[in-house]
């Protein structure tokens, strides 16, 4: 260890290098810019590190080398991370294998920014962990077990510093690079049971999550940055041990709630830059019993209730919104506790603007020279009923069981599960089926998207590893493959997305030189949403005839130098150009054009000759057309489904699939 003099964007960014970070992107926005551009300046040989096109871009990135077991960080101011929620709302639910910060600075004032937004309520909203340090010192630490807590519960976690902590600069105690931790990401496994984000994986997680939540409340309250501070006789501070909390957190809500008639006892919670005004002020005014609150969500229930237990009145001093107050408010609720909460909410700090180090003596000394007692019959929370439990019964359908007694013995049988497919004759189909076989015996990876495309992850197919949101395919290609160079990577994006979410993510790419084939599967429609027109689609809902924005003109505009189009139900030349253009560096684009069938007619359906059919079903086995079916344990196509499309005739081994006639 070593003291430097050091900005607390600086303190941030080495202490990401000290957690064994691997790969760090962001978007500049002050009070952020300074972390990655430090990063880049003292990172060393393992670490990448870019400045993305915008913060969804970037957080896309760190997801996809988060899922091969790489350290990520994203950087981005407060404002920034609106542009990144559509990610991070969904990879919560999904979760990452390496640790994952997500670093957002905020701006109280603003002094720099359209808006005052505080990520804590985001945190929450998203269900993510929340760091939110208090000094330049405690940022240089707290950035490390941030990296450590995500990995250790498979999420990412937001980790809040403010303008002040940013920008402040202080003697830290830091690492040498000798002492750094070396992280070497496992790489990516594919399971598209945890990668491919599906309402029933979103389902099924979302009660992990709430589980790890409720855990993380407990956890939080024994984490060393969360502390009760208390004060000696002499006025030194003593942070109250928290060895026991745990263990004797029952007992204390069994005691007695005893108060000091002839004196009120008082108490500050307050967090970030705050506290160390607060921790300034009370050497003026006197010492008074403060929460430290580190991590603001999951809050530190267990902690908060053993500081509220032994006190009357409570000011919360924060940065911006008041969620210790109203976290706090909740508590004496739950728990019965008469503590009266004030700040933000009661008018006793103000509701906007950063706190100073001058506004916050004022607050204490208002709060500590006028006892503000609650009115007798007030008192909080007191007289509430317990309220009677709830049982809750879930299902898959999210329906209450009912008593088998209940159900009468001549309704009809459970309908079977019928798994969502791509339609028959989808032009998507072939698509996947000509990357697939032109990729076998290679190690490739198939970034998917939102959209009909998405359910290219069925089996036979299994053409989709990965899947996030609207874009975000292209992005994780290029993250995975900053963890893993070796490996081919596809990233599909359909062309309503194209238009809607993907451009940036191509921008990205190409900017920062990735090595991956973008394959746009352009149906010339909005398909899954119900046929809507896009800016390809040359007419608008107004019904105006305009002129068509042209795919391939975008793609050459950006700067991608391969461009290919061809039509995926030509299965020979799909192939072949995948292969070609594959083993191209650089970013590549195919653009594989047939419409949507549900807007062109259907040609005569296929039939299969039983006279050479040799019942190999390679045709089901590799294509997973509804169409194709077996009859009588033969194979046959339903005409009333098959549209005549041609791929499952290119596929027959023995030529025995043959146009322009009806499968009785």
């Amino acid at each position: 260890m070593y003291k430097d003099y050091l900005m607390g964007n600086e303190a941030i960014a080495l202490g990401a290098l000290a957690a064994g970070v691997n790969v760090v992107a962001g978007y500049p926005g002050t009070p952020s810019t300074e972390v990655l551009e430090t990063i880049a300046k003292r990172k060393t040989e393992r670490v990448y590190v870019e400045w993305s096109v915008n913060e969804k871009a970037a957080l896309e990135l760190v997801a996809g080398a988060a899922y091969g077991g790489a350290r990520t960080m994203v950087t981005m101011k407060q404002v920034g991370l609106n542009v990144a929620s559509d990610p991070l709302m969904s990879l919560a639910y999904i979760g990452v294998k390496g640790g994952t910060v997500i670093m957002v600075a905020d701006d109280p004032g603003p002094i720099s920014s359209q808006t005052e937004q505080d990520t804590r309520h985001f945190a929450a909203f998203s269900k993510l962990p929340c760091f939110d340090p208090t000094s330049v010192q405690e940022a240089y630490e707290m950035i490390q077990d941030a990296f450590e807590y995500s990995e250790k519960y498979n999420t990412p976690v937001i980790f809040r510093p403010t303008t002040r902590v940013c920008h402040a600069y202080a003697s830290v105690d830091i690492k040498e690079e000798k002492e750094y931790k070396v992280h070497k990401p496992e790489g990516f496994i594919k399971d598209s049971s945890k990668w491919v984000i599906f309402p029933r994986l979103s389902y099924a997680n979302h009660i992990k999550i709430e589980k790890r939540n409720a855990d993380l409340m407990a956890v939080f309250s024994d984490y060393a940055k969360n502390q009760i501070i208390e004060f000696t006789e002499a006025g030194s501070l003593a942070e109250k041990p928290k060895e026991n909390l745990i263990k004797d957190f029952g007992e204390s809500l069994n005691e007695s709630y005893k108060t000091n008639e002839k004196e009120i006892r008082k108490g500050i919670a307050t967090q970030g830059i705050s506290y160390s005004y607060a921790m300034e002020a009370m050497k003026k005014v006197g010492a008074v019993k403060t929460l430290k609150v580190a991590t603001p969500f999951p809050f530190p229930e267990q902690l908060a209730v053993a500081f509220l237990k032994d006190l009357d009145e409570v000011l919360c001093i924060e940065e911006l919104d008041p969620v210790i107050e109203r976290e706090l408010t909740y508590i004496c609720g739950k728990y019965h506790l008469p503590t009266k909460i004030l700040g933000k909410l009661t008018g006793h700090v103000k509701n906007a603007g950063e706190n100073t180090r001058d506004s916050v003596l004022e607050n204490i000394q208002a709060f500590l020279a006028k006892d503000i007692r609650p009115a007798e019959d007030t008192k909080a929370m007191q007289g509430i009923e317990d309220t009677k439990s709830i049982e809750v019964v879930n299902n898959e359908v999210g329906e209450t069981q009912k008593d088998s007694k209940e159900l009468s013995s001549d309704l009809p049988p459970a309908l079977p599960v019928r798994p969502p497919v791509l339609c028959a004759g989808c032009p998507h189909r072939a698509s996947f089926f000509a990357v697939k076989e032109a990729m076998k015996g290679q190690e490739a990876v198939f970034c998917g998207d939102i959209g009909c495309y998405t359910l290219g992850n069925a089996m036979p197919l299994d053409m989709v590893d990965t899947c996030l949101c609207m874009g975000a395919g292209i992005n994780i290609a290029q993250g995975l493959g900053k963890i893993e160079p070796n490996k081919k990577y596809f990233a599909f994006v359909g062309d309503s997305t194209f238009f809607a979410s993907a451009l940036t993510g191509i921008v990205n790419a190409v900017y920062n030189q990735a090595n991956m084939t973008v394959v746009i599967l352009d149906n010339s429609t909005t398909a899954m949403t119900g046929h809507q027109p896009h800016p390809g689609t040359g007419h608008t809902m107004m019904g105006e005839i305009v002129e068509k924005i042209n795919i391939a003109t975008i793609l050459k505009g950006i700067g991608v130098s391969v461009i290919e189009e061809r039509n995926p139900l030509d299965l020979k030349e799909a192939i072949k150009c995948v292969k070609e253009t594959a083993n191209k560096e650089g970013v590549k684009a195919i653009i594989f054009k047939s419409p949507c069938v549900a807007l062109v007619r259907a040609n005569k359906s296929a039939c299969i000759d039983t006279s050479k059919c040799i019942n190999c079903k390679k045709c089901i086995k590799t294509l997973g057309c509804p169409a194709i079916v077996i009859k009588e344990d033969k194979v046959c196509i339903d005409s009333s489904l098959c549209t005549g499309c041609g791929l499952c005739m290119q596929v027959c081994p023995v030529n025995a699939i043959k146009g322009g006639c009806d499968c009785e």
